[in-house]
């Protein structure tokens, strides 16, 4: 049958982080631009996509997985792609190991998907396609995608892919290759065009968002971009920051986010450990004396600054004493949120000559006394802020039912986050009654949980 008589329907799957979520979508968006429908089932689809992560071990699994129930279940006619970061890695390894791909397409093409599904219904293909060309494209040669993720009011912004950091325990540079800034232009009209659809709230995403710009020859790109970003679109509300780098958020960019009122006062800046030491044989910045520093300059100039990190326990060599050393940072810096990764083991990266001889139980041990840490400054930095107002944008609803009731009434509850609140990560706040969604409200704070807030909508 010619590809023309068959349906043009397609089922995606999206796996691993927000810059993968915008990969998906953009794929999507072509995919609908070429005639083709987006299916709820992978059964009622003619092609089936799983858009992988392949970032750390648990990921890599659970990719095989999902590809390995989609293609056992694979009905005759059916067309099964897998792409993105795994893929891009592992491509030939992945299709040996998941009989049944048939194409396999990674993340540095990602916007070639409708010539790839094309090539796929035109003729027999006994063995998998493979389309991984080496060189990323970025900016320049996208299709005509939204470079975005929109969810609700809320829309991820990839303003860069890739990563020239040399970190030891990270394999972005093998699958994405360098950092490669997507133009300001280009970036500037998909805010425009998003402020036009009624988004409420920008995320800029890349692997370091604070290398913004650093190949178009920009000074301070990432600065640079959000007073554009402000000039462009004044009626979105909120622009957040993701993964900055330590070391360089310069004064330019704290200027910026403390006096512009659009650009939240908060900061996702993973920095892995606290040693020197670790650090160091980490590839990452190990000058803490800079971290103190930046750190009481920011909360100087923003009182209200919501700080975001991530740290890595149990890497080749951890000591008891520098893992104590990360617990007495974090008790001592008191970070609003914190997420912790166990460390896996990854093949060609410069970490791979260390092994992995940290025992599981030892890593297990460190992540719940950090994370048990964080979970006790959490919640004294929630009750802080009840009897106050915060600005909340409104999510969802639903209904809750009182604890102890015996009649099983409910009462409507609206769900949201506040600007110390990143999409998908972190904590939400739970409002009293029905609350308008896609709104942002301002609610009152009357309990404090570990990671929540809960809190009635001000009328005064």
């Amino acid at each position: 049958m010619s590809s023309s008589k068959k349906s043009k329907t397609f089922y995606l799957v999206s796996l691993g982080c927000a810059k993968n979520t915008v990969d998906s979508q953009s794929m999507a968006q072509l995919l609908v631009g070429s005639g083709y429908r987006l299916q709820g089932e992978a059964a009622n689809a003619e092609v089936v996509i799983v858009n992988t992560c392949g970032f750390i071990g648990p990921a890599k699994e659970e990719s095989l997985q999902v590809l390995s129930d989609l293609a056992a279940h694979k009905r005759r006619g059916q067309l099964l792609i897998a792409a993105g970061c795994l893929t891009q890695r592992y491509g030939v390894e992945v299709a040996r190991q998941v009989p049944g791909i048939d194409g396999i397409l990674g993340t540095r093409r990602w916007m070639d998907i409708v010539d790839v599904v094309t090539r796929l219904r035109d003729g027999a293909h006994p063995e998998p396609i493979y389309h991984l060309p080496d060189a990323p494209t970025v900016g320049t040669d996208e299709g005509g995608a939204l470079r975005a993720a929109v969810q609700g009011a809320s829309a991820y912004v990839k303003i860069a892919d890739g990563c020239r950091r040399p970190c030891a325990f990270c394999a972005i540079p093998l699958i994405k290759g360098t950092a490669v800034s997507r133009p300001v232009g280009a970036i500037l009209n998909e805010a425009r065009a998003l402020q036009e659809m009624g988004v409420r709230e920008l995320v800029l995403i890349a692997q370091d968002t604070t290398d913004y710009g650093h190949d178009l020859g920009l000074k301070d790109g990432l600065a640079q971009l959000l007073e554009d970003l402000v000039r462009t679109v004044p009626h979105v509300d909120w622009i957040r920051v993701m993964y900055a780098y330590p070391g360089y958020v310069t004064d330019r960019l704290m200027e910026v986010m403390a006096s512009q009122p659009q650009v939240l006062p908060y900061l996702d800046m993973p920095l892995q450990h606290a040693h020197p030491a670790m650090l160091r044989r980490m590839r990452r910045p190990a000058n803490m004396d800079w971290v103190h520093r930046t750190l009481d300059k920011m909360r100087a100039s923003m009182p209200e600054l919501a700080l975001r990190t991530t740290f890595i326990v149990g890497y080749p060599g951890e000591t008891e004493e520098e893992f104590q050393t990360l617990l007495d940072f974090v008790n001592e810096v008191r970070f609003d949120r914190l997420g912790t990764f166990q460390f896996s083991f990854e093949p060609g990266t410069a970490s791979e000559l260390l092994g992995d001889p940290i025992p599981p139980e030892v890593k297990e041990e460190r992540y719940n006394r950090l994370m048990e840490a964080q979970q006790r400054i959490s919640l004294e930095k929630n009750q802080a802020l009840v009897g106050k107002t915060l600005d909340v944008l409104v999510e969802g609803q639903g209904r809750l039912e009182a604890e102890g009731d015996q009649r099983g009434e409910q009462t409507p509850i609206s769900l949201g986050r506040s600007y110390r609140d990143a999409p998908e990560i972190d904590g939400m706040v739970l409002i009293e009654g029905e609350a308008p969604i896609g709104e942002i409200v301002p609610v009152r704070i009357t309990g404090a949980m570990a990671y929540d807030l809960a809190g009635m909508v001000d009328r005064e």
